[in-house]
């Protein structure tokens, strides 16, 4: 989703599928023509992410909206903080209230999850007297359709980085990839050297030391060691190290992160931090009507 105009269209398809015809309650009860101040606010600590994309939401409702932003995307919030302040029209407010919430709570969950997994990554080498991060938590491309930038961006603002934002933009030869080149990872590599430029990387993925070594003899740019089991896993990282990166992926969680971590390998890859993360619990409350004359009562 890039640039604003995708934004907006984006946006606009949102509100359309929950406003449609016109928000029935609000529109009894609240006159057109009503003023008021809402704020934001975080019902459990978290990390946000997605602030600007739901002042988007409000504003494309109402573009007089004015908003006051007390904390920005990547920064940390205690349960009971006010995120921001919005001064406009109340229809304005309630009909973009749930949009503009449910997109700054999954994103907010998903860089929140993120910092966990990178914390967890940071301890490890804490305990074991490591200046530094030598490893780094990547995302995939397990994401939401139509929402991987917005979620890409989340997984940053968790301290996390970016894998191949989709397949144009990195190779990656994975297990049918190597079926479809008749089982043969050199082939495979070949066939894509012989037609990409030289200026994208090749990674591959293998699922066990016998692939990795043909990976590496048929020249391969990096490694994605898949689902390997623990002790596998220590050969393979091991045979990597110093000659070739190697990125970890399948079954990582917050419980075995760190101990992936200690092996040594470049990366850890996760699905689980756009595919998986909780939503963080956020609601706007209502906390001041103004006159239709003079607003605040100024």
């Amino acid at each position: 989703m890039e640039g604003p105009l995708s934004l907006d269209r984006f946006i606009e398809s949102a509100l359309e599928e929950d406003i449609g015809s016109g928000d029935v309650t609000t529109n009894a009860i609240v006159s057109a023509d009503l003023r008021g101040r809402a704020e934001i606010i975080a019902k459990k600590p978290c990390v946000i992410s997605g602030i600007d994309v739901a002042i988007r939401v409000f504003k494309y409702l109402d573009p007089e909206v004015t908003v006051s932003v007390y904390y920005r995307d990547g920064d940390e919030v205690t349960e009971g903080s006010v995120i921001c302040t919005l001064v406009g029209y109340v229809r304005g407010l309630l009909g973009a209230e749930r949009v503009a919430l449910n997109l700054l709570q999954h994103l907010s969950g998903i860089a929140t999850l993120t910092r966990c997994f990178v914390r967890r990554i940071e301890e490890a080498f804490q305990e074991d007297g490591i200046s530094g991060v030598k490893c780094q938590i990547l995302d995939t491309r397990k994401t939401t359709p139509l929402l991987r930038s917005l979620e890409k961006k989340a997984v940053r603002d968790g301290g996390g980085k970016n894998h191949r934002f989709g397949l144009f933009d990195g190779v990656l030869i994975k297990e049918n990839h190597i079926v479809a080149a008749g089982g043969s990872i050199k082939e495979a590599i070949r066939r894509v050297r012989s037609s990409v430029h030289h200026l994208l990387k090749v990674e591959v993925e293998v699922e066990s030391i016998d692939q990795l070594r043909e990976a590496i003899e048929a020249g391969a740019d990096a490694v994605l060691l898949d689902n390997f089991p623990p002790d596998e896993l220590k050969k393979a990282v091991a045979l990597c190290r110093g000659l070739i990166p190697c990125e970890i992926s399948g079954g990582v969680s917050l419980e075995n992160v760190k101990f992936l971590a200690k092996l040594g390998a470049d990366f850890i890859s996760t699905g689980a931090i756009t595919h998986s993360a909780p939503a963080v619990d956020m609601s706007m409350r209502l906390r001041e009507i103004f006159s239709r004359t003079l607003e605040g009562g100024r």
